[in-house]
Parts: structure tokens; C-alpha cells; sequence
């Protein structure tokens, strides 16, 4: 698997850098749920996920 970082938007004023991440196969398997003004924020934000591991917990809020 693979982090992608790219820039997305209309125009030079709304572009934002925003990430992916991509199984072997090419299929995305997630995404930043936002863009980032900075690629620094972006980056960042993808340490978050790559620091979270087996022992994150799964919680059910399905009711």
C-alpha cells in the first residue's frame, strides 16, 4: 500500500492538498475526509494514520 498526496480544486485560490491511500491493486482504500490548506497539514494528517495500530480500538455506533 501507498500514501498519494495530491492537489484538488477549481482554481489557484481553491486548491488543497488532500491524500489517498492505495492498495497494490490501485483500488483506494481511503482518503482524507478533507483537503488541507498546507502540505505540511496533509502530511500530518497522514502520520495520524500511520501512527494508529492493532491496538486502536473499533467501536460499534450502530446502535
Amino acid at each position: 500500500m501507498k500514501f498519494e498526496i495530491y492537489r484538488s480544486g477549481d482554481s489557484l485560490l481553491s486548491l488543497q492538498w488532500r491524500w489517498r491511500l492505495v492498495a497494490a491493486n490501485g483500488e483506494v482504500v481511503a482518503d482524507s475526509a478533507e483537503g488541507y490548506v498546507s502540505k505540511f497539514d496533509c502530511e500530518y494528517s497522514i502520520g495520524l494514520v500511520r501512527s494508529t495500530s492493532q491496538s486502536t480500538p473499533i467501536v460499534d455506533v450502530s446502535g
